[in-house]
């Protein structure tokens, strides 16, 4: 029987502020950025300390790993990442070394779109010669992802719902791509990422009814020029303080783990903004370690092995 693995993929993060120019250099391809923005990414990173992406991202293997063999799979989990170390082509020359002839692969990106989960796919199949591959596309609407995403909210929920003396409202957020790289093209249809995560949304609440209202907005919006899809965050917070709200969650269901996305732009850039419109802004924990997700993953990659052993 053929050797079978999975293969988690995800964006990656420097370790250091100083690597970050070249971090940034993968992101857009080596194209030139101006310096003011690489310093301006060094600024946010410095003001998290860290971001611990890539650990708790193979912390998430190993809970996957495990729960495989807890139902008597024996299927090693690696984790490989686009943007930095440890890279795509290395992780995966490593599984052709370990015997590894199939491979259940998925993005840790459950909303599917071509500027994102597109990429990892072609990253994966340029080294994948001699190995029959299963690419999960998209799973923004994974019973067990939606209700992780309800465990984490569940209780923020409940403390700040006594806190304030009265049911809390909640925005949604995933992040936002150029508009440009979604719309229908001729022999290509629009991409499913802004109602992916929309849907992903709408089921978390659907899991929580006790939130009395909820929106949805796109976050960290890039640098680059052009149109990005929303509404934005700001402007949807100033939409929701003017209605009278004072209290407010804020979930991002496009993010499985704590990176700079959340403890940047969430716990500071957001929050400040909220301050100044009179806004409490609080978030629930990521899914960072989550059982429940792991259990998604597991349950996907068993499928992606399934669809391997069908053909």
């Amino acid at each position: 029987m053929a050797k079978q693995a999975v293969l988690l993929l995800a964006h990656g993060t420097p370790e250091t502020i100083e690597q970050i120019p070249a971090y940034l250099r993968n992101v857009v391809s080596g194209r030139p950025l101006p310096q003011h923005l690489i310093e301006e990414i060094q600024r946010r990173y410095a003001l998290i300390g860290h971001s611990p992406l890539t650990e708790i991202t193979l912390e998430q293997g190993r809970l996957v790993e495990a729960e495989l063999a807890a139902a008597g799979e024996q299927i090693p989990v690696y984790v490989a990442m686009r943007n930095w170390r440890p890279y795509i082509p290395d992780v995966i020359k490593k599984m052709r070394a370990d015997g590894v002839e199939e491979v259940a692969a998925l993005c840790l990106a459950p909303q599917n779109s071509r500027t994102s989960v597109g990429l990892y796919r072609r990253a994966v199949e340029a080294e994948s010669a001699g190995l029959r591959i299963d690419f999960t596309e998209g799973w923004a609407q994974h019973p067990l992802l939606i209700e992780a995403f309800a465990e984490r909210l569940r209780p923020a929920f409940t403390r700040l719902r006594a806190e304030a003396g009265a049911p809390v409202p909640v925005l949604f957020t995933a992040h936002s791509v150029p508009s440009r790289t979604i719309q229908a093209t001729e022999g290509q249809a629009a991409d499913p990422y802004a109602e992916d995560a929309k849907q992903t949304a709408a089921l978390v609440a659907e899991r929580v009814p006790e939130i009395p209202q909820w929106w949805f907005a796109f976050q960290s919006q890039g640098a680059s020029g052009g149109e990005w899809i929303g509404p934005s965050v700001e402007e949807t917070l100033e939409s929701i303080a003017a209605s009278g709200v004072r209290t407010l969650l804020l979930q991002p269901i496009g993010f499985l783990c704590d990176h700079v996305e959340i403890l940047y732009d969430v716990d500071i850039l957001f929050r400040e903004f909220a301050a100044r419109l009179n806004l409490r802004l609080e978030r629930p924990e990521s899914l960072n370690a989550s059982g429940t997700l792991a259990r998604a993953i597991a349950d996907l990659a068993r499928q992606g092995l399934v669809r391997l052993n069908s053909h």
